[in-house]
């Protein structure tokens, strides 16, 4: 079981999105994030720990049959104000997703992995459930805010005291251990502290960030292949047939066509 977060956790986090500079960094992730599945209208997809819904946002926007998981009573609670009906809202863990196999064209993790108990196996019923792309958005261990993150929790109690950071290379890794060799991209977004500075939103949108290893957020999207188990296949037959003739093959002691026995 992975941390839930509580009624206090829940004011703190949906704070956080009042701030105008970080409604702006949000709009940036989530733009990353649709810009990289490229859903279409129509197709599903299965938000694993969704939270206040508001990841869920961009994707009620393109027209997406949409289902949210989040174990957390607050969060969800949140979520049904914000959206409403439009989309199903469900209570889980990541580590045992109540859904059949192949249920999701999609699913998606939005900073969610990170408070996951089993990481391995959050990803793996991600992989079980959906049956085209995932979407792995993580705040990235290497970055400058990470590593501020990680020393501030040792004074004091914040939301990611109970959270796990990740970098590109080991999420490759574990898919590459559930999967074998899938396609795997990733990019990233730049977030500078000035978001209404023209200069940063250019550097924002220029080309030499998309992939930069430092940034607080990356975006990681993985192709699923079909893959079959396949097993040999029992052939029936009865103690009589044992050295049967087989096309082509002579008798042993016998004689075909005047051959000498053998």
């Amino acid at each position: 079981m992975g941390y839930v977060f509580n009624l206090k956790d829940t004011i703190e986090y949906s704070k956080w999105f009042e701030k105008p500079h970080n409604r702006s960094v949000l709009a940036l992730e989530k733009k990353l994030m649709t810009d990289m599945l490229q859903p279409s209208k129509g197709e599903t997809i299965l938000d694993i720990g969704c939270g206040t819904g508001e990841s869920l946002v961009p994707y009620l926007e393109m027209g997406l049959s949409v289902t949210g998981v989040d174990p957390s009573k607050y969060m969800l609670d949140c979520a049904i104000k914000r959206l409403a009906n439009r989309a199903e809202l469900r209570m889980c863990f990541a580590e045992n997703l109540p859904f059949d196999d192949n249920s999701f064209n999609y699913a998606s993790f939005f900073t969610s992995l990170e408070f996951t108990d089993d990481p391995k196996m959050a990803l793996e019923e991600a992989c079980r459930v959906a049956k085209d792309k995932i979407f792995i958005g993580i705040l990235n261990s290497y970055s400058i805010n990470a590593f501020s993150i990680r020393i501030k929790k040792h004074f004091s109690e914040t939301l990611y005291s109970h959270a796990k950071f990740f970098n590109v290379w080991e999420i490759k890794k574990i898919l590459k251990e559930l999967l074998g060799d899938v396609p795997i991209s990733w990019n990233t977004v730049c977030e500078f502290p000035f978001r209404s500075c023209i200069i940063a939103n250019k550097f924002d949108k220029a080309d030499f960030t998309i992939k930069y290893p430092f940034s607080p957020f990356v975006g990681i999207v993985v192709t699923l292949i079909p893959r079959f188990r396949t097993k040999p296949l029992a052939i029936k037959y009865s103690a009589s047939q044992t050295g049967s003739a087989i096309a082509g093959k002579p008798v042993l002691g016998g004689s075909i066509h005047g051959s000498p026995s053998l």
